[in-house]
């Protein structure tokens, strides 16, 4: 470890206040909604999550993605060529489970099993909106007189955009890669060049064992894709400094089963190949507690951040202070000792907007907690 506390932050998504997702609804149904109305609601939301992380005590925060539809289908406002939503399965552990996956994963706002289509050439359209977020959470840092550690503003990687946007339009998959590649390229550098630190959300990386195209695959085949994706979202990157860039991936910020997850060791050598230098991983996920082991059989590249997921987000039990505190203890002991720490939640507490599987108060004392577990941490690591 290379600092002497240990600092917290969140992964992306936060909760959303109900003026907000009925414009988001109505947004999404194609309705025409006011301008003034749009701006004053996400004005207001930005500063007040900004606002409740600073009381919260959170080292780096960010503006809790209030504007997005999602933290993956809000590209479809930023990319050419989406045109409609088609039904397909959910994930390949939730057709296990049928029952339980029709009553849980739709919503008024976002219908999980329906997905958007691509119908044409995908290029970058969103410099507008994107330039529109970068500048409200800039307003409402500077008009809140904020200070944080650090910043940060997320994008969905290259291979979350294919994997959850059917495509109707390209012959070749690399095809549809490079161009989905070469068009978030350009929401990065806006991202980078105002700033901010880049998180890229790719929780494919870790969730191909949830497709139904790889149930049966090889290891060995997954990892292949895998290193395919990777090196798409390099190329990306070409542009941003590594030391700019973290990364977070998980296996789906869903209450699934979950039976069908890879495992993180598996997985963890071609992940270290993306250029970046901070890892965001889940550890508080009940399937996954265990893997903290993985950073010592395959330990974290020098100089890199390691963020570990400690408390839950998809349950309304709040994570206890020493809970949290185990598990950060854990990640650092099997960490090499140079690694930083910096604590997290597993995924985002809204990635989805409307399907929140934490009530929004609860997800706030949740981060409470983080903060109070990650100063136990401390007392007992330093």
């Amino acid at each position: 470890m290379t600092d002497d506390e240990i600092r917290t932050t969140h992964i992306g998504s936060l909760p959303r206040p109900p003026e907000l997702l009925d414009l988001l609804t109505a947004k999404q149904d194609g309705e025409d909604v006011d301008d003034a109305a749009w701006e004053r609601a996400t004005t207001e939301a930005t500063h007040d999550v900004v606002r409740r992380q600073l009381d919260v005590g959170l080292d780096s925060i960010n503006n809790g993605e209030q504007p997005r539809v999602s933290f993956n289908w809000y590209v479809q406002n930023r990319l050419s060529g989406i045109e409609g939503t088609r039904e397909t399965e959910l994930w390949a552990d939730l057709q296990d489970y049928p029952e339980y996956a029709d009553e849980t994963f739709k919503t008024d706002v976002i219908d999980l099993s329906e997905q958007p289509v691509v119908t044409g050439p995908i290029e970058y359209t969103g410099h507008e909106e994107a330039e529109a977020e970068i500048r409200g959470f800039r307003d409402a840092l500077d008009d809140l007189d904020a200070d944080p550690a650090d910043t940060f503003m997320t994008a969905a990687s290259p291979s979350v955009v294919t994997s959850t946007h059917v495509n109707d339009y390209y012959d070749a998959y690399d095809d549809y890669l490079g161009d989905v590649a070469a068009a978030m390229k350009e929401e990065y550098e806006l991202v980078a060049d105002a700033g901010f630190t880049l998180q890229i959300d790719a929780p494919e990386l870790l969730t191909a064992g949830q497709t139904e195209a790889f149930r049966e695959a090889s290891i060995e085949d997954i990892r292949g894709a895998t290193r395919r994706h990777v090196e798409a979202l390099n190329d990306a990157l070409e542009n941003v400094p590594e030391e700019q860039v973290r990364l977070h991936t998980c296996w789906g910020s869903y209450e699934g089963p979950g039976h069908l997850d890879v495992d993180l060791v598996d997985m963890l050598p071609v992940i270290y190949e993306a250029d970046i230098t901070g890892l965001s991983v889940e550890q508080a996920n009940p399937r996954h507690q265990h893997e903290y082991r993985a950073f010592a059989e395959e330990p974290v590249p020098d100089g890199w951040t390691l963020i570990p997921g400690v408390v839950d987000v998809k349950t309304n039990i709040i994570d206890h202070p020493e809970t949290i505190a185990d598990r950060i203890e854990r990640v650092a002991d099997a960490a090499p000792d140079d690694t930083e720490i910096v604590a997290a939640p597993d995924c985002g507490f809204g990635t989805q907007a409307g399907l929140g599987m934490v009530s929004p108060e609860i997800a706030w004392a949740k981060l409470d907690a983080l903060v109070e577990g990650a100063a136990l941490a401390t007392e007992r690591l330093y």
